[in-house]
């Protein structure tokens, strides 16, 4: 099985002000695990720089328009209150995109079974026409419109495990029912939104959690809600927003998620990918502000994709924080 990793040291440009949970060691902690003995068998690639062309797929040609208005030359830009540009960001935004989209081009073409994006900022609050919740351009949607419009998809899911829902994808897919969007999420918390009302054309499957929920809890909400639905729609690719802020260390929710579990629904997403798009899955990183429990889920998040096998995936939290 052959696992494609994009990253681009633009991600270390996208800086934020001091105590901003969506830090340049976020991206520091996800590269120092990649780069650990487990994971000599990644396919590495640089990210290119995202179209405005994809972009525009997903969103109003004003808001592309007001992000690189606003990108500045020194200093910081806040696009609202948590959501803050500096001059290296514009940038970073775009090899985010373009590594979504390449990962894309990749598990189409065959190159590679499946991909993780492991670049910053993250997408999934990025709604049709605003920035919002650290993020700029919502790459799982223009990921999903990429492959409408480059690969001749009829059906594109995006699955979110992030503690926060993805308002942005949300919008994005919100009257169009060949797109599908599945989330699990904490409720009440941060953007509001996400309700099981909250129901599309009948394309959006929200099973939101509650504070204190755990392994067990999302599990069943994966297995009644969103797996099921995900059968019945028959993707032709599977995006995952990969957000690791679920995790029972992280400062930003209140779930209690173990790195084992973002190992199980990785592989429940792989079989149900190999049923319905032969295996094709591209996974993009959203949340996840706790360094130990950041690098220990994505670890083991690319170890499953890497081998479709729970017997061979490795936790990783033995770890020490001073590793990371």
């Amino acid at each position: 099985m052959t696992t494609l990793l994009f990253t681009h040291k633009a991600s270390l440009g996208h800086q934020t002000p001091d105590g901003h949970p969506e830090r340049v060691d976020r991206i520091r902690a996800v590269e120092r695990i990649l780069a650990g003995p487990l994971f000599g068998d990644l396919v590495r690639r640089e990210s290119p720089l995202g179209s405005d062309e994809d972009i525009l797929h997903a969103h109003a040609a004003e808001h592309l328009e007001r992000v690189r208005a606003l990108a500045p030359s020194e200093g910081l830009e806040y696009l609202d209150p948590d959501t803050v540009m500096s001059p290296g960001s514009l940038e970073a935004a775009l090899r985010a995109v373009g590594a979504a989209t390449a990962a894309v081009d990749a598990v189409f073409s065959g190159e590679a079974d499946n991909a993780f994006c492991a670049l910053r900022p993250p997408g999934h609050h990025a709604e049709t026409r605003r920035a919002m919740g650290f993020c700029l351009f919502n790459q799982a949607a223009i990921a999903a419109q990429h492959a409408r419009h480059r690969h001749g998809a009829e059906r594109v899911a995006v699955i979110d495990f992030d503690v926060h829902h993805g308002n942005g994808t949300q919008d994005i897919f919100w009257s169009d029912a060949d797109l599908f969007y599945g989330s699990t999420h904490q409720m009440p918390l941060y953007p509001g939104t996400g309700a099981v009302q909250e129901t599309g054309v009948g394309n959006i499957f929200n099973a939101p959690l509650r504070a204190g929920d755990g392994g067990a809890e999302f599990r069943e909400a994966m297995n009644s809600v969103i797996l099921p639905a995900l059968d019945v729609f028959r993707p032709d690719l599977v995006i995952v927003s990969a957000g690791f802020d679920a995790h029972h260390r992280d400062p930003l929710g209140s779930l209690r998620f173990t790195e084992e579990d973002f190992a199980w629904v990785t592989l429940k997403l792989m079989e149900a990918a190999e049923i319905h798009c032969s295996g094709r899955i591209v996974s993009v990183l959203e949340g996840g502000y706790d360094l130990q429990g950041l690098a220990a889920s994505v670890g083991i998040h690319v170890q499953a994709l890497m081998r479709g096998n729970a017997g061979e995936v490795e936790t990783m939290m033995d770890e020490s924080e001073d590793d990371i």
